[in-house]
């Protein structure tokens, strides 16, 4: 599998899918347009999935893990260490994306792209590590070219394998202490926008440490210099494994007509740097929620996608693209199981 034959495989949206369904929703018992974003979602998701009527009975929430050699500069509120304890408990059920999923009827699967330590076997984990965490990019750059796109096309096998299972929706999740900073280095990069516009506290930093990671951010651009045209660059330069995997997933997914739902910070600056190697997979990216961290309504802006809805997240892990799974499969279900006005006997207008 190479890069080239899966980003060739992405198909603009199914231009006469769409137009049936919206010929559908303007027969449904309702006013034209009184549904709202519900029926415009659901005329998106026919022309993404080819279908006049599509269904989502298979969703997943695919939790990339990976650690960061950034975080020796101080940038995180909680240690390393907490990045395979989290694995853990998204493994044994206990965590936010966890909850969340089972309200939503979907599976998490759970990915170790470079965790910095050996985790023991589990029937749920499934392991493609890079490396134990990527180098500080402070320093030096995050990865090599090579380990950049290893992670992008062990991300797409994630979803090939997966798409056997059946998937008809993906959401997006991330764990790994301190990957806001890289992020937030692949977001100044490509937007071409300072530190200050961009960067947030993340898992909770103080004044100071939120000074120091915007310091960080700036010496990483300034020391790797990312090319802000070569998405593998910059990825390879600032980014991170899961952030690789992420990408990976996005494109194989768009490449299967599979939706994709973004969750906050994270999760959009994969899709950036997934956008800029692959420009068809921006029609088949859903906004879940914009995040409370500082320059994620500004990386949304530039992908050109509306958030779904503000809850003021900033957890990660999915949370936000889980609580949008419901609200998806409500706009296909209102298209597919509502009466017209014919089938139910309603005088219409």
């Amino acid at each position: 599998m190479e890069l080239k034959q899966l980003i060739g495989r992405i198909e603009p949206l199914d231009e006469r899918a769409m137009s049936a369904a919206q010929h559908r929703q303007n027969t449904l018992t309702k006013p034209p347009g009184s549904l709202g974003r519900l029926e415009t979602l659901s005329i998106q998701l026919a022309g993404m999935r080819g279908q006049e009527r599509p269904k989502f009975k298979h969703k997943a929430v695919i939790v990339m893990a990976a650690d960061h050699g950034v975080t020796a500069e101080g940038v995180s509120a909680y240690p390393a260490e907490v990045t395979p304890q989290m694995v853990q408990n998204f493994l044994h059920g206990g965590a936010a994306i966890n909850a969340l999923a089972r309200t939503a009827g979907a599976r998490v699967v759970v990915v170790d792209m470079g965790v910095a330590a050996e985790l023991p076997p589990h029937a749920g984990l499934i392991s493609r590590k890079i490396g134990l965490g990527t180098a500080n990019i402070a320093r030096s750059p995050a990865m090599s070219q090579e380990q950049a796109l290893q992670s992008v096309l062990a991300g797409a096998e994630v979803v090939l394998d997966e798409s056997r299972k059946g998937l008809d929706v993906v959401a997006l999740g991330d764990m790994g202490i301190g990957n806001t900073t890289p992020s937030a280095a692949v977001a100044c990069a490509i937007l071409g926008t300072a530190p200050e516009a961009i960067v947030g506290r993340g898992t909770g930093v103080d004044e100071a440490g939120l000074l120091r990671k915007r310091r960080v951010v700036q010496q990483a651009l300034d020391v790797n210099r990312p090319n802000p045209h070569d998405g593998l660059d910059v990825l390879a330069k600032v980014g991170g494994f899961e952030i690789g995997g992420l990408v990976g997933v996005i494109i194989a997914a768009a490449g299967r007509r599979i939706p994709v739902v973004l969750d906050g910070f994270i999760t959009t600056a994969a899709a950036l740097i997934a956008v800029q190697l692959a420009p068809g997979v921006r029609p088949y990216l859903i906004a879940s929620h914009c995040s409370e961290e500082e320059g994620h309504g500004r990386m949304l802006a530039h992908l050109k996608v509306q958030p779904l809805f503000n809850y003021g997240l900033r957890l990660g892990e999915g949370s936000g693209a889980a609580l949008a799974l419901p609200v998806i499969e409500a706009a296909a279900r209102v298209l597919d199981e509502m009466a017209t006005f014919a089938e139910a006997g309603v005088s219409g207008q």
